[in-house]
């Protein structure tokens, strides 16, 4: 099953470690040592999101599936960010310390009747999924993990990935 979306959330070295991979290499590197470690090791630094981070990205940015829309810092919950991957078929969006911590802050007054205002306004002619009422507890229900998994981040100081393969 594809599209399916996780944060990390890195160290420094994590993140060079990373950095001195070619682009191409990039994708083989995260899933041989950062998801293997992390699924085994260190859940309490990741965060699913299943296929729901479509949703929040577009509830929390400018409703569209875009890299730079919406405004900062909620449109760098999902998407914006420091693209380390290119490619189409997988997306690897880094945010440094600095942008976690905004985000952070930022995400504790969305509410859920804020993100259920936010989805219910996505545009349904650019939106895959029907928007009703099950889907937006399905999207809400992921979100707060993000969210817990975001504040987490921030009080550790770390940097956070965000990957989907697509």
């Amino acid at each position: 099953m594809g599209c399916l979306g996780v944060h990390f959330s890195l160290s420094r070295d994590e993140v060079e470690s990373i950095r001195a991979v070619e682009e191409s290499e990039r994708v083989a590197h995260l899933q041989e040592n950062i998801e293997e470690d992390f699924f085994a090791n260190h859940t309490d630094r990741l965060a699913q999101s299943d296929k729901a981070w479509d949703a929040i990205h577009r509830a929390l940015a400018d409703g569209n599936l875009t890299w730079d829309g919406g405004k900062y810092p909620l449109n760098h919950v999902i998407l914006a960010g420091e693209l380390l991957y290119t490619r189409p078929d997988y997306i690897m969006s880094l945010k440094d310390p600095d942008i976690v911590r905004d985000v952070a802050a930022a995400l504790p007054a969305i509410t859920e009747e804020d993100l259920r205002r936010r989805y219910f306004a996505i545009d349904t002619q650019k939106y895959p999924f029907p928007l009703n009422e099950e889907h937006f507890e399905y999207t809400w229900d992921w979100f707060n993990e993000i969210r817990t998994f975001w504040l987490r981040a921030a009080a550790e100081g770390r940097y956070v990935l965000f990957t989907a393969d697509q």
